[in-house]
């Protein structure tokens, strides 16, 4: 598995010391290794999508997940997205229903949120890979380092973000956001065993579009294609 990130130039010079470090040497080992006896998703040319899809100068929003869906077919390197034609996750699912009461867009059938971060919405895990059926398998293995620098950088080096942070693993990051400076919405997790305590009804979509509005700042198309 190649972890070449093959980023742009701003998003390399906003990052290029974390390449450098030995927790991202040792990142790679491990994934190589991993690589020699598992899948891992999502494959080597999507772990950096959401970088690739989305410029640093153009974040207006960053939605934090927590690690890779683990089925085949799923991952591609968006928290949350889905590739076209699979089936929506359980999250997903909720996620759309929450878009349609907030703001009224239609149910997509597709699950790629590829619309979302070319609109400026900066989907990034937590942890950017996991071994096949299982969750949370990489978790502990350095890619957090890397995703907590990539959140204090938009952080110190942006204004008026809007962090969105859905569950525990997202809102542990709070401490990294300047919220003097930046919007930090939380809610919980969108998946089925939380949803119903406070996810459903939080309205990020609206929420966001205001707070972008308020600083001057073109809103987040959000609707999809249905």
């Amino acid at each position: 598995m190649t972890i070449n990130p093959k980023l742009s130039d701003a998003w390399l010079e906003v990052l290029s010391d974390e390449f450098k470090k030995p927790y991202f040497s040792s990142l790679k080992e491990f994934l190589l290794e991993e690589k020699r006896h598992y899948r891992i998703f999502p494959k080597g040319s999507n772990i950096f999508s959401a970088f690739h899809m989305t410029a640093f100068k153009d974040i207006k929003v960053v939605i934090l997940g927590q690690d890779p869906y683990h089925g085949e077919g799923q991952a591609h390197g968006l928290c949350f997205s889905v590739q076209e034609g699979i089936v929506h996750p359980p999250s997903l699912k909720n996620i759309f229903k929450e878009l349609h009461d907030d703001i009224g867009c239609e149910i997509p059938r597709n699950g790629m949120l590829t619309h979302w971060a070319e609109e400026g919405v900066f989907l990034m895990n937590t942890v950017l890979t996991v071994r096949a059926s299982q969750a949370n398998s990489h978790r502990g293995r350095g890619w957090e380092h890397f995703t907590d620098a990539v959140i204090q950088k938009i952080s110190d080096e942006k204004e008026h973000v809007v962090f969105i942070l859905w569950g525990r693993p997202a809102q542990m990051k709070v401490s990294l956001i300047d919220a003097t400076k930046h919007l930090i919405l939380k809610a919980p997790h969108p998946s089925p065993l939380s949803s119903f305590r406070g996810f459903f009804g939080s309205k990020p979509f609206s929420k966001t579009n205001r707070y972008l509005q308020s600083h001057g700042i073109e809103p987040i198309h959000w609707c999809l294609s249905p």
